[in-house]
């Protein structure tokens, strides 16, 4: 027994200095370079869904050496229509040369995880009420100031609000439901 914890133990501390940022792991490119990076993988991957959903920019993080992006769907997903959503960025995101690392075959809240050769993290989750989320982690950068993204969003903003609403954009195609 007190071998097996150990064993644990030493598999959970591998774990943890993994996660971190080392010296040799550190990019060249700044945290602004990776965030201009990560808006432009969620800018293409959105280019590619058709019909046209709307979304709008959700908050962006910033860790030691790390940058999170978010995009928040404004157009409601059916339940009808999520596999169909996550196949069509799937398929964008194989094509693209993108690894796929873990999927969620949740039927209420689906979610599929990619990653880049340059270690670029992807997510696609699908929430409450058929929202969509979709999140670019970058690998380690060099600490920098990291500015707003500068993609223009296709949804209202929310300035001021403290929670982005639930979606409230319809599509005949993507909120469509099976009668």
């Amino acid at each position: 027994m007190k071998l097996h914890l150990r064993v644990l133990a030493l598999a959970l501390a591998a774990g943890i200095v993994s996660m971190g940022c080392t010296e040799h792991e550190e990019s060249r490119l700044d945290m602004q370079e990776a965030a201009l990076r990560s808006d432009a993988i969620l800018d293409a991957v959105l280019r590619e869904i058709r019909p046209e959903v709307r979304w709008t920019h959700g908050f962006t993080s910033t860790g030691t050496c790390e940058v999170t992006r978010r995009r928040v769907i404004m157009t409601r997903i059916s339940a009808e229509r999520r596999g169909s959503f996550l196949g069509v960025v799937d398929r964008f995101w194989r094509k693209s040369g993108y690894q796929m690392t873990a999927v969620n075959n949740s039927v209420e809240f689906p979610a599929i995880y990619a990653r880049t050769n340059d270690g670029y993290r992807m997510s696609l989750s699908i929430g409450g009420e058929g929202q969509a989320f979709f999140q670019v982690d970058t690998p380690c950068a060099q600490k920098s100031e990291v500015l707003d993204s500068t993609s223009q969003a296709t949804a209202p903003l929310y300035v001021g609000l403290e929670f982005i609403p639930r979606p409230n954009i319809h599509s005949d195609f993507w909120s469509a439901s099976g009668s």
